[in-house]
């Protein structure tokens, strides 16, 4: 669980103390389909992280 103090004073919680009764947040499920290949890309020829630039 994630907590924001949005005031200017410090909060102190103690050990079995209620933090929060809901808690409303997006829930993400991706859907992935296994390919055989993939295409060829402008970035491909420089293999994994390659953007053609220099350091």
């Amino acid at each position: 669980m994630l907590l924001l103090n949005a005031g200017d004073e410090p909060v102190t919680l103690s050990h079995g103390e209620r933090m929060a009764q809901l808690v409303i947040a997006p829930v993400a499920r991706a859907r992935f389909e296994l390919a055989e290949t993939l295409d060829d890309t402008a970035r491909g020829d420089g293999g994994f992280g390659s953007t053609g630039r220099l350091p």
